[in-house]
């Protein structure tokens, strides 16, 4: 490998771009380059950092616990001001935070930044353990901090890719089979479609691991949805039923507007001869939710997502819910809705996609259409049957069912659809939600208020 820099340049800049050079040579050479070894060392060293920064067998946690004062240097570190680009690099992002005449702080958190891309992106190849695994993601726990909430959504596809890759070069069913290594994993989302897709070849300890594996990532993903959704309302106001004529009902501004032509300049008293109260009952009747999930390979996260999202809602009261799950073939998992674990243990992940087939199924559910709200998750992408489906939806959706098509439903908010589909939806006027889940939890949250 040739570097060549440019010249009439500081000497920072120099050594901020040997720093990111030797960088991307570990990410995607294998071979060392010396020179750049080196010089890289040298700059370190200069800089009063530690030379573990170079390292990536060298976990960002074991840094921090060495060099403590770290941590917070590494908090936002990457994180773009509000009027930046958030598609710039990291280097740019950096640059943009440190004050342009400090040119010595600018190479610092190169440095940084460099430690935690690599250790993130320099993987190697071949098996990984438990263990690898375990650190990879405390590192890409670290790189999302130092990238903020916005920096990390926008790059949770690919982290997800990595982690994915990982994953795969793991040998899951020896780890599961072994309690002391199956401890060490923390359950991801790739790591929990690995576990699905596995789970008719796994028994006995394996198994067991497996099942523990996904309900602790289960457990983990309710408790950030169910603060999402726990202050929906339990139905709307029934003002075809009278007040309940008692104190704590009283509307004490109404019953003054309406009195105010009592009021007695000479005794400076408002005489009130009516009394109103506020309505407080609520209509009795459910609601339905019809959840429709796509658990085709291209759909895994949304599959899980969806599967806890319908559980928790399941568990309000006036809120009837009904799931089911297709591919080529459709499943009706509402007897399992309460518990998400059950329903992802039913499920097949895989094959390829028959909307009709699903439909043919949720039809006959509806019974109080305007009353009835039908959510379908899936990027859309039919084989030869994309009409009839869209034929179905149309018919649900003049029937007075409100209708709202999802694409993926994941963390990142990346949302995939089939633009045949999008363009039709558009024009019936259900347009396709973003597919991050807050905006699903508030369309649901309407409906329901």
């Amino acid at each position: 490998m040739t570097i060549e820099f440019e010249t009439g340049q500081s000497a920072d800049d120099t050594r901020r771009q040997v720093l990111y050079w030797r960088l991307l040579a570990r990410v995607f050479d294998p071979e060392e380059q010396p020179s750049l070894e080196a010089a890289s060392v040298a700059i370190v060293d200069d800089l009063g950092l530690p030379a573990s920064l170079l390292d990536p067998g060298v976990s960002v946690d074991n840094v921090v616990q060495r060099f403590p004062e770290l941590a917070a240097e590494l908090a936002d570190l990457m994180r773009p001001p509000p009027a930046a680009d958030t598609a710039d690099t990291a280097d740019t992002a950096s640059e943009a935070d440190a004050p342009p005449e400090d040119s010595g702080e600018r190479v610092r958190r190169a440095a940084l930044v460099s430690k935690l891309l690599l250790n993130v992106f320099c993987t190697g190849s071949g098996n990984v353990s438990a263990q690898q695994l375990a650190g990879w993601q405390q590192d890409a726990g670290w790189l999302k901090q130092a990238l903020g909430e916005e920096g990390a959504g926008a790059t949770a596809g690919v982290l997800t890719e990595v982690e994915g890759d990982l994953v795969r070069r793991m040998r899951l069913r020896e780890v599961l089979a072994d309690p002391r290594l199956a401890s060490r994993l923390t359950p991801s989302m790739s790591l929990i479609e690995q576990l699905l897709r596995d789970k008719a070849n796994l028994s006995g300890v394996a198994l067991a691991n497996a099942k523990a594996l996904i309900r602790r990532f289960v457990d983990e993903v309710a408790e950030v949805l169910r603060t999402q959704v726990q202050q929906t309302s339990a139905g709307t106001l029934d003002r075809s039923v009278p007040p309940k004529r008692v104190f704590r009902n009283l509307d004490l501004e109404r019953t003054i507007w309406k009195n105010l032509t009592n009021w007695s300049p000479e005794d400076e008293r408002l005489y009130v001869d009516r009394l109103f109260y506020r309505h407080t009952a609520k209509r009795t009747t459910p609601a339905k939710m019809i959840v429709v999930v796509d658990q085709s390979g291209s759909m895994v996260d949304s599959m899980v997502n969806c599967t806890i999202l319908a559980s928790i809602f399941a568990g309000l009261p006036k809120v009837d819910v009904h799931l089911i799950a297709y591919d080529t073939r459709a499943l009706d998992l509402t007897p399992w809705v309460n518990d998400p674990f059950e329903v992802l243990l039913r499920t097949n992940l895989g094959g390829g996609n028959d909307g009709p087939v699903a439909m043919e199924m949720a039809r006959p559910k509806i019974s109080d259409p305007s009353n009835t709200v039908m959510v379908w998750i899936s990027d859309f992408y039919e084989f030869d049957r994309s009409q009839p489906l869209l034929d179905g939806i149309q018919a649900v959706h003049r029937s007075g069912v409100k209708f709202i098509p999802v694409g993926s439903v994941n963390s990142s908010g990346t949302q995939i659809v089939n633009p045949w589909f999008r363009e039709r939806f558009r024009n019936l006027g259900t347009p396709v939600i973003s597919g991050h889940i807050r905006k699903l939890v508030a369309e649901l949250k309407n409906f329901l208020a």
